[in-house]
């Protein structure tokens, strides 16, 4: 089994914390962040693909990734690079875009207008003997429904990357 443990804890209102850790050595995990087609391995919650992941991948440099559901409904979502610590930490940007990166409000996918245009991500990472701690800090989710559905996408797309770890 590549996840040892699996705990998300809410800070304050607006912010999403996920600890994982991997079953895999820190530059595998880092590699799937980092790398598009890695990415498109794992984005996504559970039955949904990414078809589209394209990474400029500096301090500065863009993101843009799609997100397919099973419906084939697309949600494209981009960034900006913030901070990048090697093998680390990476800290970038995330709003919903349209399928050219243009920043557009969560309702263009008839999701909440409470979404702001820009959040904050954070992934750090670190050694645990042959494992790797990965947390996940994902900053500005609007409370309620909203904040609960961040939290199961993201430990469905962890599930995913831990299957990809394998």
């Amino acid at each position: 089994m590549t996840t040892i443990n699996d705990s998300a804890t809410k800070i304050g209102e607006r912010t999403l914390v996920i600890k994982r850790t991997f079953d895999a050595p820190r530059e595998m995990v880092w590699k799937a962040w980092t790398e598009p087609a890695r990415v498109m391995r794992w984005w996504g919650p559970k039955d949904f693909t990414t078809p589209v992941s394209k990474i400029d991948f500096r301090v500065s440099g863009r993101y843009l990734n799609c997100m397919r559901s099973p419906e084939g409904k697309d949600y494209w979502s981009t960034g900006v690079y913030q901070e990048i610590i090697p093998l680390k930490k990476i800290i970038c940007t995330d709003s919903f875009a349209d399928e050219e990166g243009n920043v557009v409000s969560a309702s263009f996918y008839s999701m909440s207008p409470d979404f702001p245009l820009e959040m904050l991500i954070t992934v750090t990472l670190e050694d645990d003997k042959n494992l790797t701690k990965l947390t996940l800090k994902h900053e500005g989710f609007p409370p309620g429904e909203d904040f609960k559905g961040a939290q199961t996408s993201w430990n469905e797309s962890f599930d995913k990357l831990a299957e990809y770890l394998k």
